[in-house]
């Protein structure tokens, strides 16, 4: 990932006789094609891509061809994979396949959930400290210092515990509660990089206000930094519900993978061989989490001109 301090979006200054503001607008539409160029020429990304779109179709239209539900009891037994159960059956006589579906769509809510809740506050918690300084940067540090020295999964753990978890869009509310802090420290070093800069002086000079400056000057400037940050908490929530689900802390009326792997193991599927049982789940995840990571790394070379393929 770009180092603070590296920027790798519209960087730019007034030239003389030039508008301050006019020049971001030409430089950032002619940036974004250029983007978009050697994005689809990355294998990376364009494989992640793939990876990511595959599962996504997958979880959005496979259970809408089924007229039973997840959970139902619908065939034999432990039933291997067939023409009319594709990856099997439970123990109970459950699809597989439908249950896997489900899953994914799951991963998917709690990755986007968790993850942008935690990219909202940590973004914002990052954009004030850093922009403001003084009094307020150093609370919002000792709160982003406090929450980063919490276990986060420990702390999930005893909520998911006491205050019970029923739903996913839920688990992903108290995953992004723990998963800013590291997002905070670095925009709020991101951007005490780029309020000193000239065209961020103009800003405040012309009268913005200081929401306005960070939305519209310090912001832009670190879309790509961002966007990757976010590719990230995506990944690390999913991880994150995974963990929660596999050890039996997942939500009590939805069905995801890691629950899967859960019953799987709970009903003995590894010492009866039903590979099918728990064998899909922890390849999705595998797959859907390692294609973001790939993905990182592929915009990371898009992002930074001195790592792109030409």
């Amino acid at each position: 990932m770009t180092e603070p301090g590296q920027l790798t979006d519209t960087d730019h200054v007034a030239a003389p006789g030039v508008p301050a503001l006019a020049e971001p607008v030409v430089s950032l539409a002619g940036r974004r094609r250029e983007t978009l160029h050697f994005a689809l020429r990355n294998k990376k990304v364009v494989g992640a891509l793939v990876v990511i779109s595959g599962f996504l179709v997958l979880g959005l239209v496979a259970p809408l061809f089924t007229d039973h539900g997840p959970n139902e009891y619908v065939g034999p037994p432990a039933a291997g994979p067939s023409a009319d159960y594709w990856f099997g059956t439970t123990t109970f006589g459950q699809d597989v396949f439908l249950q896997f579906a489900n899953g994914i769509r799951s991963t998917f809510v709690v990755g986007l959930l968790g993850g942008g809740l935690a990219a909202l506050i940590g973004m914002t918690v990052g954009f004030v400290a850093g922009y403001r300084g003084g009094l307020v940067d150093e609370l919002l540090n000792m709160l982003t210092n406090i929450v980063l020295v919490l276990p986060a999964l420990a702390v999930l753990i005893i909520l998911h515990a006491y205050v019970g978890v029923t739903s996913v869009p839920m688990q992903a509310v108290f995953i992004g509660l723990f998963s800013w802090p590291w997002v905070a420290r670095a925009v709020r070093a991101q951007t005490f990089s780029l309020r000193s800069r000239e065209f961020v002086d103009l800003a405040r000079l012309s009268g913005m206000r200081p929401l306005a400056v960070i939305r519209r000057e310090i912001a832009p400037n670190m879309s790509s930094y961002l966007f990757m940050t976010f590719i990230l908490l995506f990944g690390g929530s999913v991880l994150m519900a995974a963990t929660l689900d596999f050890i039996g802390l997942g939500p009590t009326d939805a069905i995801s993978l890691g629950l899967m792997m859960n019953s799987a193991v709970h009903w003995s599927a590894l010492h009866l061989g039903l590979w099918w049982w728990f064998v899909p789940p922890g390849a999705a995840i595998t797959a859907i989490v390692g294609a973001l990571y790939v993905m990182n790394v592929g915009l990371d070379e898009v992002f930074n001109p001195k790592l792109r393929e030409m």
